[in-house]
C-alpha cells in the first residue's frame, strides 16, 4: 500500500495528539480536511501567503504589550541600553538571519519539513519544548548543515 499524503497527515494528527502538541495536531487536521474536501485553492493560498499571515499574527501577539501600554518608554530605553536588552537585539538579529537560511533550505528541499516536524515532536516530548518556530528549526538545521560541510 503506497503512503499517501492523507496517511501522512493522519499520522501527524495522531502523533500530535499523543505528543500533546495541539498546534501540530490542529495543522495536520486542517490540512487533512482541506485535502479530503478537495479545496485546492486553500493549498495555493497557504503556500503563497500562509507564512506571512502566520508571522503577522505572531508579531501582532508579541506587540500587544506595546499597543496596550504595558511597556513604558522607560522599559524600552532600558531594554535598548542594558546587557539583557543588547543581547536580545543580538539574538533577534541572529534569529532573523537563521530564519532566512531556514526558509531558503525549506524552499530548496520542501521534504525537509517532515524532519523538522519530527524534531519538533521530539523536542516537545523530551525537552518540554513548544513548536512555534519551524523557520528557526530550519535555520538551525541549515547552520548544522553548513558546519557539517566545513568539517568534512
Amino acid at each position: 500500500m503506497p503512503v499517501t499524503s492523507e496517511l501522512i497527515l493522519a499520522a501527524l494528527l495522531l502523533v500530535g495528539v499523543l505528543a500533546k502538541s495541539h498546534l501540530i495536531a490542529a495543522a495536520a487536521c486542517i490540512l487533512l480536511f482541506i485535502k479530503l474536501a478537495r479545496f485546492d485553492l486553500a493549498f495555493n493560498f497557504l503556500e503563497q501567503k500562509g507564512l506571512e499571515l502566520g508571522l503577522l499574527i505572531l508579531l501582532l501577539t508579541i506587540m500587544v504589550p506595546l499597543a496596550n501600554g504595558k511597556i513604558s518608554e522607560r522599559d524600552i530605553i532600558y531594554n535598548l541600553t542594558s546587557i539583557p536588552g543588547l543581547l536580545a537585539i543580538l539574538g533577534g538579529a541572529l534569529a532573523t538571519h537563521l530564519n532566512s537560511q531556514g526558509l531558503q533550505m525549506m524552499q530548496a528541499d520542501p521534504a525537509i519539513i517532515f524532519g523538522l516536524i519530527i524534531g519538533s515532536i521530539f523536542g516537545i516530548l523530551f525537552l518540554g519544548g513548544m513548536p512555534v518556530g519551524p523557520l528557526m528549526a530550519a535555520g538551525i538545521a541549515a547552520l548544522f548543515m553548513e558546519f557539517f560541510k566545513y568539517t568534512k
